[in-house]
C-alpha cells in the first residue's frame, strides 16, 4: 500500500483544496491529510484561521477520499511524517516549504502539485470576497 501525505490549513474548504487533495490521492492508495494547528497557522500566516482546528479537521474527515486526517504538531513538525511514514509527500503549488529541511527528515518522494484556477480558488482571494459582502 502506497501512502501519500499532504498538509494544509483548509480554512473555508473550497474547490482548490479539493483539487489539491484529489491530485495527491492519485499518487497512492492511502491519503493522510495533516491539518494545521491554530497556533502554527498564526505563526506562519500571521493570523488565526476563521475556523478553529477542530472544525477544519472535521470537514476534512468528511471527505470520502481522505483515509486519515489528523492535526499537526507544535514542537516537531516532522513528527507526523515519522509516525505515519508516507511514501510520498505532496505539496501545494503555493506552499512555502524548506525542501532541504524536508528532505533531511523524509526520504520518500516529494511532489509539487498543480494549481487549480488560483485566480479564483485561493483562500486569501475568497476571504477578500467574503469580507466585502
Amino acid at each position: 500500500m502506497k501512502k501519500v501525505m499532504c498538509f494544509g490549513t483548509f480554512d473555508i474548504l473550497h474547490e482548490g483544496h479539493v483539487s489539491y487533495l484529489k491530485q495527491a490521492k492519485k499518487y497512492g492508495d492511502y491519503l493522510i491529510v495533516i491539518v494545521g494547528l491554530d497556533c502554527n497557522v498564526k505563526r506562519i500566516k500571521g493570523r488565526l484561521p476563521r475556523n478553529n482546528e477542530t472544525k477544519r479537521l472535521v470537514v476534512i474527515k468528511k471527505l470520502d477520499f481522505v483515509n486519515k486526517a489528523v492535526l499537526g504538531q507544535t514542537r516537531d513538525r516532522f513528527a507526523v511524517i515519522k509516525k505515519y511514514k508516507p511514501d510520498i509527500v505532496c505539496l501545494g503549488y503555493d506552499q512555502k516549504v524548506n525542501i532541504k529541511e524536508l528532505k533531511s527528515n523524509f526520504f520518500g518522494r516529494i511532489i509539487r502539485l498543480k494549481s487549480h484556477r488560483p485566480r479564483i480558488y485561493k483562500s486569501s482571494k475568497l476571504k477578500i470576497t467574503t469580507t466585502q459582502e
